[in-house]
């Protein structure tokens, strides 16, 4: 068995370049939020030292500034030992005070290529690694509370990262909490042994339970911190957006939220735990094939293995975490869990970056030989499509077209289908379009690309990855910066995104308003007339015949696409 997850397999390419959550036990904990939620605990220990008595136990942290700031609190009690592949289990109160003054481990992860995601080579792993950070403003009371889920591919990544302080978000009256989930194949992993031993007979998500775990301890704690136990926000950014997506149509995450943001989300295919489809191995047999290949009898040889040589062992076999459609934590599809109306109605932000593609090369197919071979491939794959294909994107300039169709593939449709569909719920649905470039990107061929926004949104320029195009301190870059940390503190605050130097930002339906962020915000019309119909054309009779998945692939590397048998045009509907 060779591993082939289409979902995600192409992305490790960025680096290598329920027992217990409940919709009751959701409620529980949002009452015990009411309860609390007008309650702040933070005093003053030795020196200027914050101090917060919170229902997980006393903990200290650090000024910084206007802010305070409460690094590596344990959410959840170690996932090692017997633990490793289990749900995750509420730490208990601590006795004593506990020093959260310096950074936590990454959770455990295979070693990232050379790019500008890379980190260096000295960053702290641990498998004990569920912990989160906490930056509130100095004396908040009833502050909006927005949770950062990291990026990655699922694979990659940490809360500690500098490019997520959230002191920009307390100069804005913003409780900023950040979180660490497992990963990998300590995160995702399905297999036969672990669905026996669940009373629900699933396995697989405990990455993602990670995040419902940590949700549920802010709802629980953040009142303590000067927070607001009932007006949260989650959002995150590529996998980081995925995982919004995820906890926008779990069950198990109803309730513990009130808003999203996704940028650069996706909406691939997943496997299911026990079937075959859509092109993707059913995840319990993806893991039994590492089991073998990484050497280990059964799922006790695999405990006993050390974390490190399982991280590296089943990445070498080809293995890429996903979510596992179970019937509980993840019911379905997310397409078909959205067309039902079934995720979270709450706010939605969702958005892409002009040149996603541009870091994330590998997902492109070749360059065709000419203009001739490019139509004739497009009309071979596309059939009767293939003309709204090539009016979208022309035979002119072959590489932009294809970075421009990879890109609407993955994150542009992606997007705008989110908040469609949000919007068909009555919710207030939001897009934007960051399309900024600055001297060394442009220069190092990444204008825009995959994530360039996270340090706007931050307002960290100088603390991005050492690989990373080096942002301009400059005034204009400062100037969009913060209109765009305005924008995304207003809308967790209220759910209606505002700046005090920008444009009023409005719903995307019925005019298909969009904000454009390039050297500063501006509002636009009608996004990119006919991509989201083509692409959810594409998607409708991939889904209807059952054989094919939905994911990066455009072009010359698409699957010949099925005759429509039903899918009426602009629509995901056979109806």
């Amino acid at each position: 068995m060779k591993i082939r997850s289409l979902s995600v397999a192409a992305f490790i390419g960025v680096g290598s370049m329920l027992a217990g959550y409940s919709n009751a036990s959701n409620d529980a904990v949002n009452s015990a939020a009411s309860a609390g939620g007008a309650s702040t605990a933070v005093r003053e220990g030795n020196g200027s030292a914050p101090v917060v008595d919170a229902s997980a136990g006393i903990v200290r942290g650090v000024r910084e500034g206007d802010a305070n700031v409460f690094r590596a609190i344990p959410y959840a009690l170690p996932p090692t030992g017997e633990q490793r592949w289990r749900p995750p289990v509420p730490m208990p109160r601590w006795s004593g005070v506990r020093v959260a003054e310096k950074a936590g481990a990454a959770c455990m992860q295979p070693p990232m290529a050379a790019g500008p995601y890379n980190r260096g080579s000295n960053v702290l792993m641990n498998e004990d690694c569920l912990t989160l950070d906490v930056t509130a403003p100095v004396n908040a009371q009833n502050a909006p509370v927005m949770v950062w889920i990291h990026g990655g591919t699922l694979i990659w990544g940490t809360a500690q990262s500098k490019m997520y302080d959230g002191r920009e978000f307390a100069k804005r009256g913003v409780v900023l909490v950040s979180i660490n989930y497992r990963l990998g194949v300590l995160g995702y992993l399905a297999h036969p042994e672990l669905s026996k031993e669940s009373t629900d007979n699933i396995s697989g998500n405990y990455g993602l339970l990670d995040q419902v775990a940590a949700l549920r301890w802010v709802r629980e704690n953040i009142a303590s911190f000067g927070g607001d136990a009932k007006n949260v926000t989650i959002f995150g950014e590529s996998a980081g957006a995925l995982s919004v997506e995820y906890l926008l149509a779990s069950p198990a995450a109803r309730g513990l939220f009130d808003k999203a943001i996704a940028q650069s989300g996706y909406l691939f295919t997943m496997p299911e735990l026990r079937n075959a489809r859509y092109e993707e191995y059913a995840a319990e047999a993806i893991g039994s094939y590492v089991a073998t290949k990484v050497g280990a009898t059964g799922i006790a040889g695999l405990r006993a293995m050390d974390a490190r040589k399982l991280v590296d062992a089943a990445a070498a076999t080809g293995y890429a975490p996903y979510g596992t459609i179970d019937g509980k934590i993840l019911p379905r599809q997310l397409v078909d869990t959205f067309d039902r109306g079934e995720q979270a109605r709450v706010p939605l932000m969702a958005g892409l970056t002009s040149g996603e593609i541009r870091s994330l090369r590998f997902l492109l197919p070749p360059t065709p030989a000419n203009a001739k071979a490019y139509k004739s491939e497009v009309k071979a794959r596309y059939g009767d499509l293939a003309d709204d294909y090539l009016r979208l994107y022309p035979a002119r300039d072959l590489e932009q077209t294809q970075l421009a169709a990879t890109r609407d593939v993955v994150f542009g449709w992606a997007s705008e289908r989110m908040v469609r569909k949000q919007a068909a719920l009555g919710q207030d649905a939001f897009l934007y379009y960051f399309d900024h470039d600055y001297p060394k990107a442009a220069s190092a061929g990444l204008s825009a690309f995959h994530a360039s926004e996270v340090p706007f949104v931050f307002g960290t320029f100088g603390e991005v990855p050492p690989g990373w195009p080096a942002i301009p301190n400059t005034s204009g870059e400062r100037q969009l910066s913060s209109a765009m940390l305005d924008y995304w503190t207003s809308f967790a605050r209220s759910g209606r995104p505002a700046a005090t130097n920008g444009p009023a930002w409005e719903s995307f339906v019925p005019s298909r308003s969009y904000m454009i962020f390039d050297d500063g915000p501006q509002l636009a019309k009608e996004f990119m007339p006919g991509m989201y119909e083509l692409h959810e054309q594409v998607m409708c009779r991939r889904r209807q015949a059952g054989t094919q998945s939905w994911n990066w692939r455009a072009g010359s590397i698409a699957p010949v696409i099925p005759t429509a048998t039903g899918c009426q045009p602009g629509t995901s509907s056979s109806q």
